[in-house]
Order: C-alpha cells, then sequence, then structure tokens
C-alpha cells in the first residue's frame, strides 16, 4: 500500500454515495432513468397544497398532472439542449413523483400554477363530518 486507498469491487465510490443522498436510493426509483422530484405539502383552510421543485422546465409543455385513485402523480422532463461536451450538475430526463391524496380529496377539482421554478398544485378536501352523532338522553 502506498498511501493511496483501493476501493473494493462493488463498492460505491464517495460521489456515488452523494448521489444516493441527493436523489435517494437507487431502490427508490422504480423506472430506470428516471429522477425523484422534491415536494413540500400541508393543509391550509380545507386544501391539500403540493409544492414540488421543477425549475428550467416549460410547464404547458414538459409537465403531466394526473389523478387516479387517489393518488396524485406529476411527471416533467427537462432537456439538455446543449450538443457539446460539458460539464453539468443539472439533471435532464423525467422526474416523477406520486403522493397519496388526503380521504375525500376532489381529485377532479385540482388546479396548478407554476412561477419561478415552482409547481403549486391544490386540491380542495371538503371537511368531514365525524359520523358520531350525539343522542340526548330524556329524563323521564
Amino acid at each position: 500500500m502506498s498511501g493511496m486507498i483501493e476501493r473494493l469491487p462493488g463498492w460505491p465510490t464517495l460521489p456515488d454515495l452523494f448521489g444516493w443522498v441527493e436523489g435517494g436510493f437507487p431502490a427508490a426509483h422504480t423506472v430506470p432513468g428516471t429522477h425523484g422530484i422534491r415536494v413540500e405539502e400541508h393543509l391550509e383552510d380545507g386544501t391539500y397544497v403540493l409544492r414540488a421543485e421543477l425549475p428550467g422546465i416549460d410547464p404547458a409543455e414538459d409537465v403531466e398532472i394526473t389523478v387516479a385513485e387517489g393518488m396524485l402523480t406529476l411527471r416533467a422532463e427537462r432537456t439538455e439542449k446543449s450538443t457539446e461536451k460539458h460539464r453539468t450538475e443539472f439533471r435532464y430526463g423525467t422526474f416523477t413523483r406520486s403522493v397519496r391524496l388526503p380521504a375525500g380529496a376532489r381529485g377532479d377539482e385540482a388546479t396548478a400554477e407554476y412561477k419561478d421554478g415552482v409547481l403549486t398544485v391544490t386540491v380542495p378536501v371538503p371537511e368531514k363530518e365525524s359520523g358520531a352523532k350525539t343522542i340526548p338522553v330524556r329524563h323521564a
């Protein structure tokens, strides 16, 4: 050993580990060639709000939002415009993310807005009645 660290076959390199932290563990990606979308979500005044980080895309051409069986799915694609070889840390390709909507969410009434690289999807969630009924007791 002359002061160099030998990497064992099959072990990830340090940049590989940073990539896992950035994009999730490899097993988390079910479709090869896709990347996750970073999101934040919350309930606000009877509305489910999902904010997704999607810089550098054209929302009219490159974003698809679907709601099916209580799941909201975002799909976006960012293509590289340059044909020259250069160093980049930007991610290109297909980005996807699916989240479960709260019970009672009205996915068919969802709206979306894109501003400053952030896609905001809002879905109405009516307040649900508790289902409990108070029964008055008569005094005889």
